[in-house]
């Protein structure tokens, strides 16, 4: 009986139901649409951010202190401490391995151009570094990286030096600014300012040519790039570097990426160490790179943080509108459907029906209404969230029918919810004033 006085009311006034099974169904898709890129948005902006550069850099524990000038290391080359070029194989051995999406390791050697003309020597500074260079793993894989993957944002004008070669980048600052200029496919001359160190008392002069000239915006604009094996040997050591910049994929930081692992609970623990926090990231690069300092280069990873969050905030807020809204609008049809049935509940109440019978009946129906809405709103979902994926990253946002379960259960809750109040006004209905005709 109950099931025939649902069907019975399901086909009455087919207009009012399209109109809540409508509002279900855009509140849906909106919900379906901004859930399917919220599920996206922290992995593709923070590959986007990857845009930005390096977001950690790993120098010697032990180093001395750094003399810097404008971010160039002038330190002579016989003080400070070294890492190992052997050992950053390593970091694609860690639990988060993937998240690493590259690294570079620099040398900064004070150095000198001597002119051909025998004119007096200029001091720079040279920087060896690596552009796309193959680095073994110790399980048996390469991995390519180099300032390609850490410093996407220098912009070069000609092409980049070969790995090994006898070839530098000029920046641009030093390209104008050197008596007479300097200029692609010019050959300079090189020794640096304590060849002692470097050639054991034998001054030796090292012959590079120019392939293009290097813009940063930095202080690479007055110095000189150079292939990492060429700074080695300038400074007299070989298969070291005094800086490594990585760049990886992480989680905003929040209170908990913020304490000590050893104060932890292991509960605790064991979330903090399957959360790709920037600190967990330095932590494992600091047990596969014993005796350095880890540490996040905080304007980076400060300024993704705010935003990602912010996005995944701005996301839950149109969510949360759109799901209010649907809730309104099946508020009023729900009203409305009620007072116009007025004389019908008065009938059922007086012949014996319970206040539970009369709204099971009406909740019935917005039930099959929720999940009519629900499908049709995320199909149309779907489509939205492609759409938004194209237009905000550039690429088809994937579907993932995970939501579906979800999106049912939303789209329940909210007819349910608003439904509430007109249930509530019903269940106080007098039949004897209805059935007056009061």
């Amino acid at each position: 009986m109950f099931a025939r006085l649902v069907r019975e009311s399901f086909i009455r006034n087919p207009r009012r139901k399209l109109l809540t099974a409508a509002a279900l169904m855009v509140g849906m898709a909106v919900a379906t649409a901004t859930l399917t890129v919220a599920l996206e948005v922290g992995d593709r902006l923070a590959r986007e951010f990857r845009n930005l550069g390096a977001n950690l850099i790993v120098t010697p524990e032990s180093d001395t202190l750094p003399v810097e000038i404008g971010g160039v290391d002038y330190r002579p080359v016989d003080e400070g401490a070294y890492l190992r070029e052997d050992d950053l194989g390593k970091l694609k051995m860690i639990f988060w391995r993937h998240n690493i999406l590259g690294f570079t390791p620099f040398l900064d050697v004070p150095s000198q151009i001597v002119p051909a003309d025998g004119a007096k020597p200029v001091s720079v500074t040279l920087i060896g570094t690596w552009y796309e260079h193959p680095v073994p793993v110790p399980d048996g894989t390469r991995f390519v990286t180099g300032a390609k993957a850490t410093h996407p944002w220098w912009n070069v004008r000609g092409r980049w030096f070969h790995e090994g070669a006898n070839e530098v980048l000029v920046g641009d600052a030093l390209a104008r600014t050197y008596p007479g200029g300097l200029s692609i496919g010019q050959t300079i001359d090189f020794e640096p300012l304590e060849p002692k160190v470097a050639t054991g008392g034998l001054v030796k002069l090292r012959s590079l040519t120019i392939t293009g000239i290097v813009s940063t915006g930095g202080a690479e604009d007055e110095a000189v790039i150079a292939p990492l094996s060429v700074a080695q040997e300038l400074s007299g050591h070989p298969g070291q570097f005094r800086q490594l910049f990585v760049s990886a994929l992480t989680k905003p930081a929040d209170a908990l990426s913020e304490r000590d692992p050893a104060t932890m609970t292991p509960a605790e623990h064991d979330r903090w160490f399957c959360s790709p926090y920037i600190s967990l990231i330095a932590y494992e690069i600091n047990q596969v790179l014993p005796d350095t300092d880890v540490h996040a280069i905080r304007q980076v990873a400060d300024t993704e943080g705010r935003v990602l969050n912010r996005v995944g905030a701005l996301l839950w807020i149109v969510t949360l509108a759109a799901l209010i809204a649907a809730a309104l609008a099946v508020a009023a049809t729900s009203a409305t459907t009620i007072l116009e049935r007025r004389g019908e509940i008065g009938i059922m109440k007086a012949i014996g029906a319970a206040n539970a019978t009369v709204a099971g009946i009406f909740l019935a129906e917005q039930l099959m209404l929720a999940v009519v809405g629900g499908l049709l709103g995320f199909a149309l979902g779907l489509g939205l969230a492609r759409a938004l994926g194209v237009s905000i990253f550039g690429s088809l946002a994937e579907p993932r029918l995970v939501l579906l379960p979800v999106i049912l259960a939303i789209a329940i809750l909210v007819a349910v919810f608003g439904s509430l109040v007109p249930l509530r006004r019903a269940a106080h209905f007098d039949p004897a004033p209805i059935l007056r005709g009061e």
